[in-house]
């Protein structure tokens, strides 16, 4: 688990096919290693990578066919840079939000404006992860907890302030930009608790609707 505060922003060095994946090696720059052990897990623009090898100055990840084709990772390139994040401990400060590091899906941006001091982004998000994403609720994207300011069908917008546009890599979005989006956790559960006793029959991108909450008593047309 993470909290989707950014502790370093690291630079893809190696980039290996491997049997048909992808083996990874990411220069940590900043990020203190010195509690990092193989096996540990770190958020790499979102994505939770386990550390297979520690060069030194970074780490070695394997990826698998899952994860090139449900994140931006497939076009990760030598010389990119990225969010880090090593995994929460029972000391960590929890000052963002329960991130797991699974992303949902990938989103494009759309527009990116001066707001003052701050810079307001809006991000379009894959039409399935539109029922989770909330006025004032969190949300991650390339591994940043961040609060969604305004929703618009699939489309949200980000303000983003001086501090995180310095420290992260969102300070390098420009139109068209695909980025890594992980709803907030606790959204999907309530979904799946909703359903009840249907879970165990829900196929496979099914979930609340208009209909099922009106079946339900849940709504009122």
């Amino acid at each position: 688990m993470f909290t989707g505060i950014i502790e370093a922003v690291g630079d893809i060095v190696a980039v290996q096919p491997s049997g048909g994946d992808l083996r990874l090696r990411v220069k940590t720059n900043t990020l203190d290693l010195a509690d990092v052990v193989l096996g540990d897990s770190i958020a790499t623009n979102g994505v939770c990578l386990t550390v297979v090898e520690l060069p030194g100055d970074g780490y070695w990840a394997d990826v698998s066919v899952e994860t090139l084709d449900n994140t931006t990772l497939r076009d990760w390139k030598v010389g990119m840079s990225v969010n880090l994040e090593k995994a929460l401990t029972p000391q960590t400060r929890l000052g963002g939000h329960m991130v797991s590091g699974h992303v949902d899906g990938v989103g494009e941006v759309v527009s990116r404006q001066a707001d003052a001091r701050s810079e307001r982004f809006r991000i379009k998000a894959p039409a399935a992860l539109a029922r989770y994403i909330a006025h004032k609720g969190s949300i991650t994207v390339d591994g940043t907890s961040l609060t969604v300011n305004a929703v618009d069908g699939d489309e949200f917008e980000l303000n983003i302030v001086p501090h995180t546009i310095e420290k992260t890599v969102i300070g390098t979005y420009q139109t068209g930009t695909k980025v890594n989006l992980e709803v907030d956790v606790i959204a999907r559960y309530l979904e799946r608790l909703l359903l009840g006793d249907k879970a165990a029959t829900a196929s496979a991108g099914s979930g609340i609707d208009l209909a099922f909450l009106a079946e339900n008593g849940f709504y009122k047309g």
